[in-house]
């Protein structure tokens, strides 16, 4: 039996749908990714003198980098051992995920079924569309 599997993905959070014939699981993975462009520690950006706020604009950049390879590599171990994969979602996560994908060669680029563009949605509607995709 196949095991299908279906990520919505945003960078926020995974949420991801595992089916197994009849069975189902929902995992939900947590990104730590910073979406802040001012970080707290940083202070009055008006008082910065030289190259300062570049530097500190830098580190928050590599942080953000970091913190969204650690994301998508904990996203992909989770489905790498999946048969079949489909991948949704809003904005730029899901099309960063495929590329890491298919960069890594981790996942079979035959395994890779779908990647579609998908608002925010409940649980269920995230379970739903999953086995719509797959016909269950």
């Amino acid at each position: 039996m196949k095991r299908q599997t279906g990520i919505w993905i945003d960078s926020s959070k995974a949420i991801i749908v595992s089916l197994d014939g009849k069975k189902e699981s929902i995992t939900e993975i947590d990104s730590d990714i910073e979406n802040k462009s001012h970080h707290n520690r940083e202070g009055n950006k008006g008082t910065f003198a030289g190259n300062h706020h570049s530097a500190n604009e830098t580190q928050l950049n590599n942080r953000k980098k970091e913190q969204t390879n650690y994301f998508m590599d904990s996203v992909i171990d989770y489905v790498k051992k999946s048969d079949e994969l489909y991948v949704f979602g809003p904005a730029g996560a899901k099309t960063e995920l495929k590329k890491r994908i298919q960069d890594e060669k981790i996942i079979t680029p035959d395994k890779l079924k779908g990647v579609t563009t998908a608002d925010k949605m409940t649980i269920n509607q995230i379970v739903a569309k999953v086995r719509d995709f797959y016909n269950l």
